[in-house]
This record gives C-alpha cells, structure tokens and sequence, in this order.
C-alpha cells in the first residue's frame, strides 16, 4: 500500500486517542509488572533479522507491533523500584509537551518563531535560579556531555585569544608549536567521564587533564588545587579550565565550589561546574546554600532530565560570558551579525551561533511545561521527597549487619555493599559477592540498583530520582536485595549472617 502522508483530521484523532491510551495504560500498569524485563536473545536477533519493509503499514499494525514487541522491554525507569543510575520516570505534562514540539517539528537554531522565545524564557528561568546574570548566555543539548563539550570549548576559545592565538584557525597543535605551553584541565577522579570525552573531543587530550587530590567524602581539596595551578602556572603551562562537580553520579559528593571558585579568580581560570545531576537540589533549604556557589562559576551543566522528570533528552548549559560563547561558535562574521530584528524574520541573535548544532530540535518545550505545571514550590518538594527516600534507605543499611553504608551520604545516592563478617574482610571475595546480588537483583524484576567502584571495591547504589517511588517501594526493594544476598551466599557456600 501507498500511505498518504496527509491525514483526515478524524484519523489523527482515532489513532492519538489510542496513543494516548496507550501512554495511559503503560503508566498505570508499570507498577503492577517486573522493574526489569530484558530483551532475550532469540527476540533480539528476530529484531535485528528483520528487513526493512517495502510496502507501508497501518498505523494500527505499527502500534499493535508497538504494543507486543518494545512496549514489554522499557529500561524500567518508570517504575518506583527503580534507582538505577540517573534515570528518572516522566513528567507526564512533558510527555504532551514533547508531542506537541514534534508537531510543530521547529528547527530551533534562529529566526523570529515561538520555539525560539520559549528557549529563552526557559534559559531566564534557569539563570534566575542559579543566579546568572541576565546578559549571560544558554543553550538547550542533549545532556551533560553535550554540554560539557560546548562549554569547555568556549573556555579553549577564550584562553587561546587571551593568549593571542586562533585556535579556530589553527587548531591546538598550533598553540603548541606557537606558544611552547600544554592547556591543562583539572578534575577529581569522581569527574564524571563525559568531561574526559570533551577533553579528548576539543584535541585538548586526557594526557593533559590533571588530576587533583580528594578528601574522604570524595570532595576536591582547594588547596591542592591551588598548589597544582601555581606549579603548573610556573613551568610556563596554561591551565585551561578546572571542572568541579555539584553532585557526582558515583556519590552525590558537592565539591567545594566557591572556595574552589576563589582558587580559580587567583590564577584566572576558567571554572565549569558538571551540575548535570545535583544541581536541581538548589531548591532546597539544605542545599539551597552550598549550591549556591554555582552562580560563581564561568560556566554549569544541568540536564533537566535527571532531577526535574523531563523525558530525555533535555541538557542545559549557562556560559557568563555570551561574547566568548558566540565567537567560540559563530560562522556569521561579526560586521555581519545582527544583534535583533524584533519584528521581522531574524528574530534576536540565532542560537546556533553560540553551540555546536546548526539543526536543533524544539527541546525546551518540555522543560516549559514541566515547570510551569509543578512550578517552584512543587519541584522543592518533589526533590526532597527523594532525598528522603535516600535517606531511608541509608538508615535500613545502617541497621543491617551484613551491609556497611558508603559515608557521607550525600543528596539522594546511597551506595552501600555487602560484607558477611565470614568472609573476613575478604576485598575480592565481597567484590564477587556484590556483583552476583546486583546481577540477582535486576534481573529479578523486583527492583534495581546500578553499581560503582569506591576505593576500589565494588558497591550496590540506588539513586533517588522518581516521586513514584514510596517508602514501601523502598524497603521492598532492600528486602529483595537480602533475600538475593541469602540466595548468593548459598550458591558459593559463604556463610551469611
């Protein structure tokens, strides 16, 4: 059959309506099935054999195939046992939201259109509460990789201009031959690795990434950071930027960002921080101060999509410095730029001139719906319900002997691990142990956790990320993790508690 690329009206509202029954049946029946149903083998390799077909389908056939073939095997993130990684369930709002952004199908990357002025109400919306001065400048990406691609580039673009130096033109090697100084970036180990990958993406190179000491919570220490910028200031190098987290992904650890900010202002450097994860919790009272410091930075990750429940994908990055990210990024020679034309096609200075996507999708219309139906008050308490979850959780491992608790904790990732006494401090045995309750835990279907490796052991974590999720869910999934420990420490003869 020929399929009509043009729909009865009747017929759009036939199949949304089943849609929407769908979305309405996927959401309230989660909670009843497994957390987690991977794909098995044999329907993969049906997947994958399958050719593309020559004649079009039904709509009706296309969601009845929908409905029997990926519909069964989701991530599981919407469920409210699962704590896996960073993944939250979705806002249903935004799912609308979403569904209406890929009707109007707008390019976002200029031009005098709705899409355009919503991404910047939103981006106002986000400097006002990170405290970012209005002339400062944003851009909607994919996520904290994007962003932090976007972001460090414009911090090499800025270095290298200071330094007198077209890295546009010539790109690093030059600087090298140039200049006869290596560009230094500076993170923790608990940096989140997408802050590696831009290293390596910008030409900087991970050879070029320092690495600063940190304290027992997994915190970068100030000090020695400043000891590292001097040292490195002195030996004729050009640090380029220092990456501070606010909310690892392995912890939740918060670096000290305003001391870290003074260190930064001393020796002229360039501060991004990777809020990607924990920024959101600025809205609480108990994070409100510390992360507070964010204003103070040249540069901040945030994906909406962990911590505010906006479906994927939805990054976000704020650059202070609006010229640097626009000569960082722009094709458009500067006597040609327009700085706005209000009321006619132009509309105000394009968005693809300050990042890297010429073909940008309407992303910020989700985050728009989603913050004007919670608003502030009702995003404050959907995140301090998580933390409270983790915090339950964390008194649960606390008073269970057979499991010892990651300290601090911090935000809403707890991590703790197994660690029967007969084994007898046993560091590979309990890391085999770990990994075999972990395994029986997601495939159980009763919840999920992801892990991580602290001081090189492995350990079970859970991050809170999803207001579905209720006490209950809580102490359901942590007695299923006993019950997997009892089951593994049977199979391998270990003794449990």
């Amino acid at each position: 059959m020929t399929a009509p690329f043009t729909w009865a009206p009747q017929e759009i509202r036939r199949v949304g309506y089943q849609v929407v029954d769908m979305i309405a049946t996927y959401l309230s029946e989660l909670p009843n099935g497994p957390v987690f149903s991977p794909v098995d083998a044999t329907l993969a390799r049906t997947i994958l054999s399958e050719p593309a077909p020559v004649e079009g389908q039904t709509a009706d056939s296309i969601l009845d195939h929908f409905a029997s073939v990926v519909a069964p095997h989701p991530l599981g993130n919407g469920h409210p046992r699962f704590y896996g990684w960073v993944n939250s369930p979705p806002a249903v709002m935004s799912i609308f939201a979403d569904a209406l952004a890929a009707a109007m199908n707008s390019s976002v990357a200029g031009g005098n259109h709705s899409a355009i002025w919503v991404e910047r109400q939103v981006l106002e919306w986000f400097k006002t509460l990170l405290g970012f001065p209005h002339h400062s400048m944003g851009l909607f990406v994919s996520g904290g990789s994007a962003a932090a691609i976007n972001a460090l580039a414009v911090a090499r673009h800025k270095v290298c201009v200071e330094k007198g130096f077209n890295v546009r033109v010539d790109g690093v090697q030059g600087l090298g031959a140039e200049q006869r100084t290596r560009l230094l970036v500076y993170k923790t180990v608990e940096g989140h690795g997408c802050n590696q990958k831009a290293i390596e993406l910008l030409g900087l190179g991970s050879a070029n990434m320092r690495i600063v000491p940190h304290d027992p919570q997994l915190r970068m220490i100030p000090a020695a950071l400043g000891t590292m910028l001097a040292e490195d200031i002195a030996a004729g190098h050009t640090p380029l930027a220092v990456i501070a987290s606010a909310g690892t992904v392995n912890t939740g650890a918060i670096d000290p960002i305003s001391s870290i900010a003074g260190v930064c202002r001393d020796h002229g450097v360039w501060l991004h921080v990777d809020a990607a994860y924990g920024g959101p919790a600025i809205l609480t009272e108990e994070y409100g101060l510390i992360l507070g410091a964010l204003a103070e930075a040249d540069s901040v990750a945030l994906d909406p999509h962990k911590w505010l429940y906006v479906p994927v994908d939805a990054g976000l990055v704020l650059v202070k410095d609006s010229q640097s990210m626009r000569d960082a990024f722009s094709l458009v020679p500067p006597y040609l730029r327009t700085d706005g034309d209000l009321q006619g096609v132009q509309g105000p200075p394009w968005l693809s001139e300050y990042g890297t996507e010429q073909t940008r999708p309407f992303r910020a219309l989700k985050t728009w719906a989603a913050f004007r139906y919670f608003g502030i008050d009702g995003y404050r308490s959907l995140i301090e319900h998580d933390i409270a979850l983790a915090r339950h959780l964390a008194q649960n491992v606390r008073e269970t002997t057979a499991f010892e608790l990651w300290e601090a904790q911090s935000l809403s990732v707890v991590c703790f691990r197994a660690v029967p006494k007969k084994l007898n401090g046993d560091g590979v045995a309990e890391d085999a142990l770990n990994h075999a309750v972990l395994r029986d835990i997601q495939l159980s279907g009763e919840g999920f956790l992801s892990s991580t490796v602290l001081q090189d052991r492995v350990w079970l974590r859970a991050c809170f990320v999803n207001p579905r999720a209720e006490t209950r869910d809580v102490d359901a999934v942590f007695d299923a993790v006993r019950r997997a420990l009892e089951r593994a420490t049977a199979e391998t003869g270990t003794p449990g508690e």
